[in-house]
């Protein structure tokens, strides 16, 4: 028996909502504590970018601006800022996936690649621009976001294909997929 469309939608926002909570306990885990490493992708906003890309009607503007000020706030930075970049990027993606869909994935890699950099220099320039103070949220040194932003854009693809994998696939223009 076919599931209506209204009820994949509150299934599909009920996962990504899980996962992206999951994602945020996990980064509050002191997986390694005292150890100072390379800094790892963020899984939650790759998880986003690639929902949103697959599944736009699943991941509503303010389930992503609520789940990225909850990172916000959990991980110390400064609130609200990282949660109106994401929902800002997303919005752009999410406007553009009719015209993307058809395209290959390595042009939709590239185009969150563009995205995510954006997200960081914008992230750098209104933090030095507006100088949040160092107590409330130092901004970390310009190497390890760039890190960060590579490790980002790598993961986007295992995440992509995690979805894809679980049935949230990009659908093809005039395509009605049930997953």
């Amino acid at each position: 028996m076919p599931v209506p469309h209204r009820h994949r939608q509150l299934l599909g926002l009920t996962l990504y909502l899980l996962a992206s909570l999951a994602l945020i306990v996990v980064a509050l885990l002191p997986l390694a504590p005292g150890r100072i490493g390379w800094p790892g992708p963020d899984w939650l906003l790759a998880l986003t970018f690639a929902w949103v890309l697959r599944r736009p009607e699943q991941v509503p503007v303010l389930a992503i601006a609520a789940v990225m000020l909850i990172a916000d706030i959990l991980t110390l930075q400064p609130p609200g800022l990282g949660a109106a970049l994401a929902v800002m990027a997303t919005e752009v993606a999410r406007q553009r996936q009719q015209r993307w869909r058809d395209q290959g994935f390595l042009v939709e890699w590239l185009r969150v690649a563009m995205l995510m950099g954006l997200m960081v220099l914008s992230e750098r320039v209104i933090r030095t621009v507006f100088l949040v103070p160092p107590t409330l949220a130092p901004l970390p040194p310009p190497g390890q976001d760039v890190l960060r932003l590579i490790a980002t854009i790598g993961a986007y693809p295992l995440v992509a294909g995690m979805l894809s994998a679980l049935g949230l696939r990009r659908s093809r223009r005039g395509a009605f997929e049930l997953g």
